[in-house]
């Protein structure tokens, strides 16, 4: 059976939907899941087929690596060499839009596509109720990259994930829309502590939870972490930044008080942003526009993230 193949069921957030989404869980198959961040599509990071059908499922490059998410701080650890900055920053920030980059225990008997071969394994405890309950019942390591194509606009509703992935994976576990809106923080914890993609939560706290300034990855530094790709999380539109009106065949994405045909945030809110970007861009690329215009949003606090995503998104594809 070829992934085009399969009925994509739509679970509910009930017992029966949990029971089920752990069931194929269990049986190799994959399920997409909500987040506070987006949606993940999730399948058993033990589990070699498993692994292999996320990426079929989004045509994602296997050299890029995957996330893995779980239930507790002690089933962390049964996967990654453990730190007191570790320590630390979960004990602040789990569960929660943070994901720690930590060295691979030599017994964490995960499949090695997961880390695309990486002596590092990316790893998070989210927040969202579904998430957690889900993850208590598989009682696994559940790798989850977002539940969309590769490359395009990440999933922060069940919509968004069967309108991407409808008839490519077994099940959508329907919980409703994202709350945070971006994808998790990713921190690198090796010689020093390395913001290596901005996300849901801030540097700021990050770096008053640690007591330093965090390093920065650069651009042309190896991948060595989800959502590290130049051209990533695009409209089929194209996309162009720091716009201050729409150009003749362009939709307009606005933030603070501004004429737009959507706007990520009237009020300048930028947490309100963030968990309207990805649905915003879907609305307007479902409009067909020859391209999307953006406003300028500030390169501050979540900013950072934001425009770190419309940048991957205005990038060449």
């Amino acid at each position: 059976m070829t992934p085009s193949d399969l009925e994509t069921l739509r679970l509910a957030d009930d017992a029966e939907g949990h029971a089920r989404a752990a069931a194929i869980l269990r049986d190799g198959g994959l399920v997409a899941l909500p987040t506070e961040t987006v949606y993940g599509l999730g399948g058993d990071a033990r589990n070699d087929m498993a692994v292999a059908r996320i990426f079929e499922a989004k045509g994602r490059p296997r050299f890029n690596p995957l996330i893995v998410h779980v239930d507790s701080i002690d089933r962390a650890q049964a996967y990654v060499h453990w730190s007191d900055q570790a320590d630390r920053l979960a004990q602040a920030f789990w569960p929660g839009p943070l994901t720690l980059v930590l060295p691979l225990r030599d017994d964490a008997g995960l499949s090695p596509l997961v880390t695309a071969d990486l002596p590092t394994l990316a790893i998070r405890l989210p927040a969202h109720p579904v998430a957690q309950r889900l993850l208590a019942e598989f009682a696994g390591p559940v790798a989850a990259p977002s539940a969309n194509p590769s490359g395009r606009i990440s999933p922060t509703t069940a919509d968004h994930v069967l309108a991407g992935l409808g008839g490519r994976i077994a099940a959508v576990l329907d919980g409703g829309a994202c709350d945070v809106g971006l994808e998790s923080t990713i921190l690198g914890l090796g010689r020093s502590p390395t913001l290596l993609r901005p996300g849901g939560l801030p540097t700021g706290p990050i770096e008053a939870a640690l007591g330093m300034a965090l390093v920065h990855h650069s651009t042309g530094d190896p991948l060595v972490a989800p959502g590290q790709m130049a051209s990533h999380y695009a409209p089929g539109a194209s996309v162009r930044l720091n716009a201050r009106a729409a150009e003749p065949g362009e939709l307009f994405l606005g933030f603070g008080p501004m004429e737009c045909d959507l706007n990520l945030s009237a009020a300048g809110d930028l947490t309100e942003a963030a968990a309207n970007l990805f649905g915003h861009l879907h609305a307007l690329d479902a409009r067909a526009p020859e391209g999307i215009a953006v406003a300028p949003v500030p390169d501050t606090g979540l900013g950072l993230a934001i425009n770190d995503r419309l940048r991957r998104a205005a990038a060449p594809r």
